[in-house]
């Protein structure tokens, strides 16, 4: 019997092929989800083991964004009912974070709404990563929005060694998402952190009205970028923001995206992160669909999952953290 076309192309990944933009790779959307599935788990297993890293961050200030992002709560220029307050204090961060590295949590993120972080907040914020270089051993990553070379290089004088960038959909499909800032924008910071020795963790949003080939079109920036932490968000409806009344994805839609991702990225963390409590039994199907990552405990404005819960399970599924 032929083998699946899933099975065949897992087959050929793991022995040193790489899909790329052009070529047809229809089989994605058209194999069966279970073949498929098991043809990025074996990908995951082959290519980065079972290792499963998770990292938590925090919402350093929250509210009065000028980006007109229809996905977020926190742009003034939607109505909703969030939290407002202005950055952190350096202490509050410190003790967040030595209380994320005391769980046993690989790595820990500020992370700011807003086109670019700056002045005196910029200011607390390297001061809390100096402090968090000093005080532990968890790794270092940043979210600040649209950053100069020269923001990059004092966070990375600071600690950081990561900053999180997404790309958010695909270059089509970003007009219709954002316009205060374009996708272009996206890929000069990736470009400014890296140059300035920074790795990028860099992902997006599904369930936005996007079609399947706007979900392959990001997963192949992505792996054209060299991306190896890709965070992947399932869109929970906001109240108040345009995208309130956009119709839940499937889980199954969304175990094929994490599955598309793996065989295109097939050596990154695919990382669940927001949105995961959208799938049944904290997402345990997506760690068997490709993904080897997640954000865990709170999360911006959405419920996010527990640290004990997600170790546990993660354990229980024969992967090491």
């Amino acid at each position: 019997m032929k083998p699946y076309a899933a099975e065949q192309t897992a087959e050929e990944i793991i022995n040193g092929r790489r899909l790329t933009q052009g070529e047809d790779v229809s089989f994605l959307l058209t194999e069966d989800l279970e073949t498929l599935c098991q043809g990025a788990d074996s990908i995951r297993k082959a290519l980065c083991g079972k290792h499963a890293q998770l990292c938590s961050i925090i919402n350093g200030r929250s509210g009065r964004c000028p980006e007109n992002c229809k996905f977020c709560a926190q742009s003034a220029c939607w109505k909703t009912r969030i939290e407002e307050y202005p950055f952190l204090e350096p202490d509050a961060i410190l003790s967040d974070c030595r209380f994320h590295e005391a769980k046993k949590v690989r790595r820990y993120s500020i992370v700011t709404a807003g086109r670019a972080l700056s002045g005196q907040e910029f200011e607390k914020a390297l001061t809390a990563y100096r402090a968090m270089a000093e005080n532990c051993r968890i790794g270092l990553c940043a979210s600040f929005g649209l950053l100069s070379e020269e923001d990059f290089f004092r966070l990375k004088e600071a600690g950081v060694t990561r900053y999180h960038a997404n790309i958010e959909t695909s270059r089509r499909n970003f007009p219709n998402i954002c316009t205060t800032h374009t996708f272009e924008d996206k890929l000069e910071v990736i470009r400014r952190a890296k140059a300035a020795g920074l790795d990028v963790c860099s992902g997006g949003i599904i369930g936005m009205g996007e079609t399947w080939e706007d979900r392959i079109d990001m997963a192949f920036t992505l792996s054209g970028l060299n991306i190896l932490s890709i965070p992947l968000n399932v869109l929970r409806p906001i109240p108040g923001t345009p995208l309130e009344h956009q119709q839940s994805l499937p889980e199954e839609d969304i175990l094929r995206t994490i599955a598309i991702f793996r065989y295109l990225n097939p050596e990154a963390q695919i990382r669940l992160a927001a949105g995961r409590n959208a799938m049944a039994d904290s997402g345990r199907r997506a760690f068997c669909s490709g993904a080897n990552a997640a954000i865990t405990g709170d999360m911006l404005t959405t419920s996010g999952n527990g640290i004990d819960e997600d170790q546990k399970m993660l354990a229980e599924m024969g992967f090491s953290l």
